[in-house]
């Protein structure tokens, strides 16, 4: 029987969804990304039960540009595996109900659409490949918007998709030092928020990337006023949860001059979720997960597949 392990790369607009990973069934009325994907999935006919295994388990409302997640797929009939761009074909037909379209009035187009979810690209890979333990970085892109006193400031194409501000400027020199401060390994604690998982995850991680850097509207080259966007980018082999959204919400808290560096310094020392200041996480619909990346040698097919030794903690 020709069974085949996929890995597949999507992107969507997660303000409809709660989060990238399956909800619950008891969660009536509620769906994460992997219930549509799986459903699409299911149109293809498999063969076998098919359950993703989705590398980044991002948060209700926040957006990815590059998720990625694999499934074991087998035909029926004992017919040949799809081949990967008609794989992406497919599902991508299936996903086409998952299409909202905004109609503007425009002097020289009528209307477009956006796909708010949809398969960009597609591997076949070994069949002890595991789209999350195989992931070697992934990296967040948190987008903030200066000077917008109402969410009409903003253009269409940028609302819920960025953290606006009322402040005109953040302090740029605090907020480096801040991100110095941040990057390496460090138990952050004090940074990850308190779920279920809690018990079972080691809170030291080493973040590889923080940076700082300015930004654009989506339609900065065509809307009547400028404003300043910056980009906070962070890369980690992997994340706690919450904690961009909380690194972010502390480093802007120290560009406003709420938080200072040593203030920070010491919420980082204290190695305690609790510690982290009430309502300063920055909200979820203006972080991105813009990449996932894995070792080219792991996505190489080989005939005979290795046994698995891949699987460590996330």
């Amino acid at each position: 029987m020709h069974k085949a392990r996929y890995l597949v790369f999507f992107q969507y607009i997660g303000t409809k969804y709660c989060g990238a990973v399956k909800v619950p069934p008891h969660q009536l009325g509620k769906k994460g990304v992997q219930d549509h994907l799986e459903n699409a999935i299911q149109r293809l006919r498999p063969d076998n039960p098919v359950s993703l295994s989705v590398s980044s388990r991002t948060d209700t409302g926040v957006h990815a540009l590059s998720n990625s997640a694999h499934f074991d797929l087998r035909r029926k009939n004992d017919k040949l595996p799809f081949t990967e761009d008609i794989l992406v074909q497919a599902l991508n037909y299936h996903l086409r109900t998952e299409q909202i379209r905004f109609c503007l009035k425009f002097p020289l187009s009528s209307s477009f659409s956006v796909s708010i979810c949809a398969i960009t690209r597609a591997h076949r890979v070994p069949h002890d490949f595991h789209a999350r333990f195989c992931a070697q970085s992934r990296t967040y892109v948190y987008r903030i918007a200066l000077g917008i006193s109402h969410h009409s400031l903003l253009p269409i194409t940028d609302c819920d998709l960025c953290w606006s501000l009322r402040n005109t400027e953040l302090n740029m020199d605090a907020m480096h030092e801040a991100a110095a401060l941040l990057v390496g390994t460090h138990d952050f604690s004090s940074f990850r928020a308190v779920n279920s998982d809690m018990p079972f995850k080691n809170p030291v991680k080493t973040l590889d990337v923080v940076t700082i850097q300015p930004g654009n509207s989506f339609a900065h080259a065509h809307f009547h006023r400028e404003m300043p966007f910056w980009e906070l980018t962070f890369t980690s082999k992997s994340f706690l949860y919450k904690q961009v959204r909380r690194l972010t919400g502390a480093m802007v808290a120290v560009g406003q001059g709420l938080l200072s560096v040593a203030q920070l310094k010491k919420l980082l020392e204290a190695r305690d979720s609790l510690a982290y200041p009430q309502g300063m996480a920055a909200p979820a619909h203006g972080l991105f997960l813009t990449r996932v990346d894995y070792r080219d040698t792991d996505l190489q097919l080989s005939e005979e597949p290795l046994p698995s030794t891949r699987h460590s903690e996330d």
